[in-house]
């Protein structure tokens, strides 16, 4: 079976999703390698859980075909403004359906249909269904893999080691190998760039726009996704979210940022953001959509793996109707001690959508990996389970 993407018509990642909102590790080193990226423009909640605790419901949570589009969407600010909320997920869990305003219910035989207005009933019918898939979040009944790092450089990550042509078919093995232990989840591969590197006093290096773009078309093209990840350095939160909210403009287009390198002083302390600063950063996303009429719920990826990253953490809000939180697990290490990062932050209850980040063995000198590699099964046993994951 297909891999990419698959958005199969079950609700076993919902379960995980809806049930969880009802209710010290090494940095990598990025230093090593210096390229012109200046400022130019284990547990009971594996598969079979979160399969009974779905039950018998059923629903499709296929992304649509506007949200791999290879060009960025059009704007239309007057219709962006709505009363209503836009997510049709988890809204539309309980809903009781209004009363027919045509009368009782006919059985038997319809009477014959002509041609034209087949026509317009299967065209009005595709239409619904790729609004309700646009309203609906990717992890509404899949899984995320992703492969991380920046173009270019092979120090930051298994992204930059290779072109994106080399990548394509690895990424895709790697969302079979999930695919072939994640139950009825589907898995949507993803390019998880770094848009914005830290450097020496947190001066920040931004990938070229040209670079930024041939990555989101190419992903766009087979139906994946693009996570632009900035590491803040010495500037605010709503500053560098700033920076990437025009390239929103492309459906398959999500964000993140790195508290870790929200300092002067990176690879000497870790940073750290806040509460408040995080809920500001969701407010800008689900702003943007917003005003400038543009589809989807995206997500905001933020890592952590240290307490003191996300200072007044209790004071998140992951209840935006465009914006979904993902608080992933960050850190190279034994299992062992990636289980015990990935617990404390799945203590935070008020972000329970997670992330778990893994390294691959690397080739720079004094950069940390896992020791060993976790595999598939035992990365989707860790509780809650897991819904977007990315390798190094």
């Amino acid at each position: 079976m297909p891999a990419s993407p698959m958005h199969r018509s079950t609700l076993v990642s919902i379960a995980v999703f809806v049930s969880a909102a009802l209710v010290s590790l090494g940095s990598s080193s990025q230093f090593s390698e210096s390229i012109g990226a200046g400022p130019e423009a284990a547990s009971a909640s594996g598969p079979e859980a979160a399969q009974a605790a779905a039950g018998s419901a059923s629903t499709s949570a296929s992304t649509s075909s506007t949200a791999m589009a290879t060009r960025p969407a059009t704007a239309d600010a007057s219709s962006a403004r709505t009363a209503e909320p836009y997510r049709l997920f988890p809204a539309l869990l309980g809903a009781v359906p209004e009363p027919s305003s045509e009368g009782r219910v006919v059985y038997g035989p319809r009477p014959p249909m002509s041609a034209e207005d087949a026509e317009a009933l299967r065209r009005s019918t595709e239409l619904a269904a790729a609004e309700a898939a646009e309203r609906t979040p990717v992890l509404a009944g899949n899984q995320v893999l992703a492969f991380y790092g920046k173009p270019g450089a092979p120090s930051m990550g298994i992204l930059g080691e290779y072109t994106k042509e080399q990548l394509a078919p690895l990424l895709d093995g790697y969302a079979r190998l999930y695919d072939g232990v994640n139950g009825d989840l589907g898995v949507v591969p993803a390019f998880y760039i770094i848009y914005g590197t830290c450097w020496p006093a947190g001066e920040i290096g931004i990938l070229k726009d040209s670079v930024v773009r041939s990555y989101i078309e190419f992903a766009a093209e087979r139906g994946w996704l693009v996570f632009l990840d900035h590491q803040l350095g010495k500037y605010g939160v709503e500053e560098s979210v700033r920076s990437m909210l025009p390239y929103l403009s492309y459906p398959n287009v999500h964000l993140a940022i790195d508290p870790e390198w929200r300092t002067l002083k990176p690879m000497e302390e870790i940073g750290s953001i806040t509460g408040a600063e995080l809920n500001e950063a969701q407010r800008l996303i689900d702003a943007y959509l917003r005003d400038h009429g543009l589809p989807g719920i995206r997500m905001l990826v933020v890592h952590q793996f240290k307490p003191t990253m996300i200072r007044d953490s209790g004071s998140v809000k992951a209840g935006f109707d465009r914006v979904v939180l993902v608080h992933t697990a960050d850190g190279f290490g034994s299992p062992a001690l990636k289980r015990l990062t990935y617990a404390s932050n799945a203590r935070l209850s008020n972000m329970p959508v997670k992330g778990f980040k893994l390294f691959f063995e690397s080739k720079v000198v004094g950069a940390g990996w896992d020791k060993p590699l976790m595999k598939p099964e035992e990365v989707l046993a860790l509780d809650p389970m897991p819904l977007v994951i990315m390798y190094q």
